[in-house]
């Protein structure tokens, strides 16, 4: 499939691999350097997707922060933040979450054929809800967002996401960035978990970039020649 968007994945993990920890409370991985380089990706973004997981869990806003780069990209002629979508296959998404209250953006929502009507009861109002096929087909979801214009899409989880879009090939690079220090707890998420990946040990991916960003390292992989060095 050679009509869809430029695909990035962004992930943060622990030394050991994960995601977050076993408490309620959320884990920071990240740090503010490394915090405003991501906001920087989302600006150069026409949408951006995350899990109905993640929109559950986390209740993000998905918006750009910094008011400069609004600006820039109104001086584009751009919203000042990229297009929201997610995916699901149950349509249990709550109406009141930030992720359809906050920011004046598109949303959009991709869900199973089977919950459509349910879905689009329930957010229709909020978001625009599509038919992504019997389950959810990240390739059908891909070239629906290339019909509306986005060339650029940011993926940021969860890991049921990551693991779909890395499976099926679907992805132009990996932004991983390592925090340092370990979780150890196998009750928490881990970054994709199992499956059958293009790259192994036979196929390795490209590392396009190293960065040290604060107490954080940045390893961007290419996986697609669509990648650049830099």
């Amino acid at each position: 499939m050679t009509e869809r968007p430029y695909v990035v994945l962004s992930c943060a993990t622990s030394i050991d691999g994960y995601l977050d920890d076993a408490s309620e409370q959320r884990l920071l991985l990240s740090n503010a350097a490394d915090l405003d380089r991501i906001d920087a990706v989302r600006a150069g973004c026409d949408a951006i997707l995350v899990g109905a997981g993640t929109v559950r869990r986390d209740d993000p806003r998905l918006l750009v922060r910094s008011a400069r780069r609004r600006a820039a990209r109104a001086d584009r002629g751009l919203p000042a933040s990229p297009t929201r979508v997610t995916l699901t296959a149950t349509g249990d998404l709550d109406p009141a979450g930030r992720f359809f209250t906050v920011g004046e953006t598109d949303r959009i929502v991709y869900c199973a054929a089977a919950v459509v009507e349910k879905t689009r009861d329930r957010l229709g109002a909020l978001a625009e809800v599509v038919d992504a096929g019997e389950p959810v087909d990240p390739a059908r979801l891909l070239a629906d967002l290339a019909a509306r214009g986005v060339r650029r899409l940011m993926v940021e989880g969860g890991a049921n996401v990551h693991r779909q879009f890395l499976t099926a090939g679907l992805a132009d690079e990996l932004h991983l960035v390592v925090a340092p220090f370990f979780v150890g707890d196998c009750r928490a998420p881990r970054f994709v978990g199992d499956g059958r990946f293009p790259w192994h040990p036979g196929r390795r991916a490209r590392v396009a970039e190293v960065r040290q960003i604060g107490d954080v390292v940045l390893v961007r992989y290419a996986l697609s020649d669509r990648c650049a060095e830099g």
